[in-house]
């Protein structure tokens, strides 16, 4: 049992931020929260690996919307997709595909915003603002890495 002087968090639906249960707005995006009891705890964050077992670039494509559509229902604010950077170092088929693929998805209204690896970063101003947004995101294994093997998705 909870006494009434301790304060209980939770991750706003919206942002990520943490946020008391007893709070009726999201102090950092002014959403307005559920009460206690209709709060569901859900991962904000998927990692998802597009690469996995050798696709071809289309097999890849149809993970991707699979995965989209799935991680949206669920509840899921970031996905880090994997898709690896060619055997060239620079840029195989998947990558360009997936990344060509998730702009046209931002277009669509599908996706909210789409970060390279190798421009995830939390020095710029848009890094901050991302931090900030999805405090989550300060501890990725990949920010600040220039990884051009994965591609970050908010959704």
């Amino acid at each position: 049992m909870i006494s009434s002087h301790q304060e209980v968090f939770v991750c706003c639906a919206v942002c990520g931020n943490e946020v008391e249960v007893t709070g009726h707005r999201c102090p950092f995006c002014h959403a307005q929260q559920p009460t206690c009891s209709e709060h569901i705890k859900r991962p904000l964050h998927r990692l998802v690996n597009l690469k996995m077992g050798k696709p071809v670039v289309e097999q890849a494509l149809d993970r991707l919307a699979v995965v989209l559509l799935s991680s949206s229902q669920e509840g899921h604010k970031v996905l880090t997709l994997i898709h690896g950077y060619g055997s060239s170092g620079t840029g195989g088929g998947i990558k360009l595909a997936v990344r060509r693929q998730l702009q046209d998805f931002v277009q669509q209204g599908k996706v909210r915003t789409v970060i390279p690896g190798e421009e995830f970063e939390g020095r710029s101003a848009r890094g901050r603002q991302l931090v900030r947004s999805y405090p989550f995101l300060a501890g990725h294994r990949d920010l600040n890495r220039a990884n051009p093997g994965i591609t970050v998705v908010i959704l």
